[in-house]
C-alpha cells in the first residue's frame, strides 16, 4: 500500500542514520514453498486418570495438563500440538481415525474458579459449575480437536503458525460419564501462498527507532552505537510518517511504516519514543477511546476497545494501552492486521455489541520509551550504552531478587500467590543465578517486623536491598500507576507497600541495572498525568508518571527495562487440576511472566525482544482466543492479558550486554 512512500521518508533519516540502503526487491524461495503441503499427525494417549477430591472428580492423563477455557467449565486434559508453515498458508484438516472407550465415574468433575482481578477479593469468585454444561445431555467438549492460525515470527522467520488442540477426554455430565481416546490420527493438508509475502532474506536495517524530531539529537548516539555493534539501526521521525502514510490515524500510519520497513529493510525490533507530552492533563481514560488526538503524544498510541467484562460492572474496563498493536502486522493470511475486522473504526473491539477478530501474534518485536523530555531520553541512551557496552559483571548480574506477598490470602491452593509465582519465575533461571527474596512470609519484605508501620515503609527495603544490584528483579503481587503493593500472610484488609514513584530516586545501584517483571494491575499504564487520580479510579495517589517508566528513566539506579501491564490485570487461585502446581502461575498474569523466564532461562534467548515476543506467542499457542466467546468469557481475559503487557526498554537490548 505504501511501498513508494518509505523511500521518501528513508531519504530523510538517511542525513541521520548511518550507511545508505536501496529498495532490495523480492526473491523467489524454492518451488516447493508453493506446492502442496501433506502432515499426518498421530497422538497416543494413555488411560485417564480419575481422581476424587471433595465433591468433584478430576481427569488426568500423563503428560498432558488439565484446562479449562472459561469458569464454570468442566476442567479436562488437553494436548497442544503446533506447527508452523509459510506465511499465508491455508489448511485443510481431516481425522482420519479416532478410537474410544467409555469410563464411568461417580462424582461431576470439578468446574474452573472465575479468574481474579489483582486488585480483588478471591473469596467472590468461587468455583461454580456452568448450569449449560452440567445439565445438559450433550458431551463437553463438543468435538475432539479445534484449531487456530495466527502469523507471527519463528526463529526469526516470518510464519503463520497452526495450534491444534485435541480434547481427549469428553465428559457427559447426564450419564457420569466420560469418553476418552486412545489415539487420533489425521492428515494436515497446507496450502502456501502463491507467493512468498515476507522475504526473510533482506537484512537491510534491524532495528527502526521511530521518535519526535525533538529528540534526534538525543538519540543519534544509541543509532551509532547499535550500528558499531552490529544491531543495523535507522532513525525515523514520526513527523515524517505522519506526512507521508496514509491511515485512519497516527497510529495506524505507523503501522503502515513498520509492515513497510519490515518488507523492505528487514526489520526485526521496532523501539518507539515518545510518550504523551503532557504532566499534568490528557489521561483518555477508561471509556475505550479510538480516536485519539495525536497532538498529545509524541508517538501515537493504540488503545483497545475490548470491554473486560470479566467481574461485570464492579471493577472491569476499557480502553487501555497496547503496543501489541505495532507488533502484531499479519494476519495468519498475511494481510495486514488492521483490529479493526468489522470495520466500524473501533479498534480491537470485544464488546457486547461487536467483536474483531485479531491475529495477535507479534510479527516485530516492539518496545517503548515514553519519553516526556529530551532530558529523559538522554538518560535512556546513556543507560543502555552503559548497560550494553560490556559484558555485565556476574558478581551483580547473576543475581535475581524477589518481591512478594500474599496477594490473595486464602488460596485454596495453600500457597502465597506472590511468593510462589516468583520463586516459579527463578526456577527458569540459568543455574549460576542466585535468588535474593524479599517476601511477606518470613519477615524479609518488612525487614523482620509487622504491624501497619512496618508494612507502610517496607519500601525502605526494597529500596535498600535493590540498590545492591541484580540481573533481573521479579515483583509479584498488587499495582497502580504509582505504587506496588501486596499483603501480609492472611490479611487481605492489610497492604505492604513495596515501592512507590516517588521513592525511585533513592535506588542507588548505579549502572547495575536489572530488567524488571512486575505483577500488578496499571503498573505500565504510560498516560498518567498528575491530575488524573481526580477522576481514575485505578490511581489512588498522584503520580507524573507510571510506575514502570519511573523506575526505567531513574537516574542513578533504577532499571533498564520493565514488563508490567497497562490495564487491570488477571490471576488465578487453587489448583483445579490437582496436578501440585498452583494455577497462579498457569493462566493470565503469573503464566505469561514465567514464560518470559522461561524463554530466557531455558530457551536461550538474550535479546530482550525476543524473550517478550516469544512469551507472548507461547501464550497464544497455550490458550488460543475463542472469537465466538461471551464478553464475560476467560478466553477475553487472555486476550486482554497479551494486548496489554508492555516491554518499556529497547526491543533490541542484549541481556547482559555485548561480549
Amino acid at each position: 500500500m505504501n511501498e513508494a512512500k518509505i523511500g521518501g521518508v528513508i531519504i530523510v533519516v538517511l542525513l541521520i542514520g548511518s550507511g545508505a540502503a536501496g529498495i532490495i526487491g523480492k526473491e523467489k524461495i524454492g518451488d516447493m514453498a508453493y506446492s502442496h503441503i501433506e502432515k499426518d499427525l498421530s497422538v497416543h494417549f494413555s488411560m485417564p486418570a480419575v481422581e476424587y477430591n471433595g465433591n468433584y472428580a478430576s481427569i488426568k492423563i500423563d503428560g498432558l495438563n488439565s484446562i479449562a477455557y472459561n469458569s464454570g467449565e468442566p476442567v479436562l486434559p488437553v494436548k497442544t500440538e503446533v506447527l508452523t508453515f509459510p506465511l499465508g498458508t491455508k489448511f485443510h484438516i481431516e481425522m482420519l481415525s479416532m478410537h474410544s472407550k467409555i469410563m464411568n465415574i461417580s462424582m461431576p468433575i470439578r468446574p474452573a474458579y472465575k479468574p481474579i482481578a489483582l486488585n480483588a477479593k478471591h473469596d467472590k469468585y468461587k468455583c461454580k459449575p456452568d448450569e449449560n454444561i452440567y445439565e445438559s445431555n450433550l458431551p463437553y467438549p463438543a468435538e475432539w480437536y479445534s484449531y487456530a492460525r495466527g502469523g507471527g515470527l519463528q526463529d526469526g522467520k516470518h510464519v503463520t503458525f497452526l495450534v491444534i488442540q485435541l480434547h481427549p477426554v469428553r465428559y457427559y455430565p447426564s450419564e457420569n460419564q466420560i469418553e476418552y481416546a486412545t489415539d487420533m490420527n489425521f492428515k494436515i493438508v497446507a496450502e502456501p501462498p502463491a507467493h512468498e509475502i515476507v522475504n526473510d532474506s533482506i537484512n537491510v536495517y534491524d532495528l527502526a527507532v521511530i521518535a519526535p524530531k525533538a529528540f534526534e539529537n538525543a538519540l543519534q548516539p544509541l543509532v551509532d552505537f547499535k550500528n558499531s555493534h552490529g544491531m543495523k539501526t535507522i532513525l525515523i521521525s514520526v513527523e515524517d510518517i505522519l506526512s507521508q502514510y496514509n491511515g485512519r490515524d497516527g497510529a495506524e500510519k505507523v503501522k503502515y511504516f513498520i509492515k513497510d520497513a519490515i518488507e523492505q529493510y528487514g526489520i526485526k525490533y521496532v523501539l518507539l519514543v515518545g510518550g504523551k507530552k503532557s504532566l499534568w492533563i490528557g489521561n483518555w481514560g477508561y471509556d475505550g477511546p479510538n480516536k485519539v488526538d495525536d497532538s498529545l503524544w509524541y508517538v501515537p498510541v493504540r488503545y483497545s476497545a475490548l470491554k473486560d467484562y470479566l467481574n461485570a460492572s464492579e471493577i472491569g474496563e476499557s480502553g487501555y494501552l497496547s503496543d501489541l498493536y505495532f507488533a502484531d502486522i499479519y494476519d495468519a493470511n498475511g494481510n495486514f492486521s488492521s483490529w479493526d475486522s468489522n470495520g466500524n473504526g473501533k479498534f480491537a473491539e470485544w464488546t457486547q455489541n461487536a467483536t474483531d477478530v485479531l491475529d495477535l501474534y507479534p510479527d516485530v518485536y516492539v518496545g517503548r520509551w515514553p519519553a516526556r523530555s529530551e532530558d529523559e531520553v538522554k538518560t535512556m541512551v546513556e543507560k543502555t550504552i552503559d548497560y550494553e557496552g560490556q559484558p555485565a559483571d556476574t558478581s551483580w548480574f547473576n543475581r535475581m531478587l524477589l518481591v512478594g506477598g500474599d496477594t490473595f490470602p486464602g488460596d485454596p491452593a495453600g500457597v502465597y500467590d506472590g511468593e510462589y509465582a516468583t520463586s516459579h519465575e527463578f526456577s527458569y533461571m540459568p543455574s549460576q543465578f542466585t535468588a535474593t527474596k524479599l517476601y511477606a512470609s518470613d519477615g524479609s519484605l518488612t525487614g523482620g517486623k509487622s504491624g501497619k508501620l512496618a508494612y507502610r515503609f517496607a519500601w525502605t527495603n526494597v529500596v535498600k536491598t535493590f540498590s545492591q544490584g541484580f540481573g533481573f528483579v521479579a515483583f509479584d503481587g498488587h499495582g497502580s500507576p504509582t505504587v506496588w503493593a501486596t499483603h501480609p500472610v492472611g490479611d487481605e484488609k492489610s497492604w505492604i507497600d513495596g515501592l512507590m514513584t516517588y521513592q525511585m530516586e533513592l535506588l542507588k545501584n548505579g549502572n547495575k541495572l536489572p530488567i524488571v517483571s512486575v505483577g500488578g494491575c496499571h503498573n505500565s499504564e504510560f498516560n498518567i498525568s498528575f491530575f488524573d487520580f481526580i477522576k481514575n479510579r485505578w490511581i489512588f495517589q498522584p503520580t507524573f508518571e507510571c510506575w514502570s517508566w519511573r523506575l526505567a528513566r531513574t537516574k542513578g539506579g533504577g532499571a533498564i527495562a520493565t514488563l508490567g501491564y497497562t490495564g487491570l490485570g488477571y490471576g488465578t487461585i487453587g489448583d483445579e487440576d490437582r496436578d501440585g502446581i498452583p494455577d497462579c502461575v498457569q493462566r493470565f498474569g503469573g503464566y505469561i511472566e514465567g514464560l518470559f523466564f522461561h524463554s530466557y532461562g531455558i530457551e536461550g534467548k538474550h535479546v530482550l525482544g525476543n524473550c517478550w515476543g516469544t512469551a507472548v506467542q507461547e501464550y497464544l499457542d497455550t490458550f488460543p482466543i475463542d472469537w465466538n466467546g461471551k464478553v464475560e468469557s476467560d478466553t477475553q481475559g487472555d486476550c486482554k492479558t497479551v494486548q496489554e503487557w508492555a516491554l518499556i526498554g529497547d526491543p533490541s537490548l542484549m541481556i547482559g550486554g555485548y561480549s
